[in-house]
């Protein structure tokens, strides 16, 4: 059996890629990562580095082109600062009515769907994601909830005549559970990159750093990527 990891070179997917290896052994994953016309190519040069580190295939794709209708603040042509603020914050601003500035529009279900095709291709028979509860927590990222990974597991089912399915390990649990489980797997946290801002260091303000950074405290240890 084979498995496709969607790799952004951050926390999450890189514990959903070490999940990965651990269940199908690295010979039988591979990893798919994608450019969506962020600001910075950290993240990729990250989740190439996890890819060595496992020594598994890497795969990439740019699907930029479909994003440069967006204002996202993630994005290279956006006129949006990205906030300096954590998640909960900024769904309060939002009122949870709709999601976060820094939500690439239905970027989870194209990106499921680009490695669905991909993933058939190569023979591969699951698709692992790192979509995890706090993502989805207030409306701030609705392609991180149960309801669309249960919805677009189904699609990919139906639609690869039963050949293929996606998995959400952390779909119901927090980042500090996520990183948990990471450390019990000895994941390279020290090679991830979660920042939005593309700078030699971390920001440690952008939502992401400061999540990041709570999920590694909550756990007692300090970020290994900051070491």
């Amino acid at each position: 059996m084979k498995a496709m990891v969607l790799s952004s070179g951050g926390v999450d997917s890189t514990t959903a890629l070490g999940l990965a290896v651990k269940k199908f052994g690295a010979e039988n994953v591979i990893t798919l990562s994608v450019s969506y016309g962020q600001k910075h190519d950290k993240e990729i040069e990250a989740a190439k580095a996890v890819a060595e580190y496992y020594g598994v295939e890497q795969l990439f794709m740019d699907l930029s082109k479909i994003f440069e209708y967006s204002n996202c603040s993630l994005l290279k042509q956006s006129t949006e600062a990205i906030p300096e603020k954590a998640y909960s914050e900024q769904i309060k601003d939002t009122e949870g009515e709709v999601p976060v500035s820094t939500y690439v529009p239905f970027r989870n279900g194209l990106f499921l769907s680009t490695a669905a095709s991909i993933a058939l291709s190569k023979g591969c028979s699951v698709i692992y994601y790192g979509a995890h509860a706090d993502d989805s927590a207030g409306f701030a990222y609705p392609d991180c909830s149960p309801a669309f990974n249960e919805a677009m597991n189904t699609a990919i089912y139906e639609g690869s005549g039963h050949q293929l399915r996606i998995e959400a390990p952390f779909v119901n649990i927090n980042k500090a559970e996520v990183v948990k489980l990471g450390l019990e797997l000895k994941v390279p946290y020290e090679l991830t990159w979660s920042c939005y801002e593309g700078h030699d260091k971390p920001c440690g303000k952008c939502g992401t750093c400061i999540d990041r950074a709570a999920a590694f405290e909550a756990n007692g240890v300090k970020d290994p990527a900051l070491a």
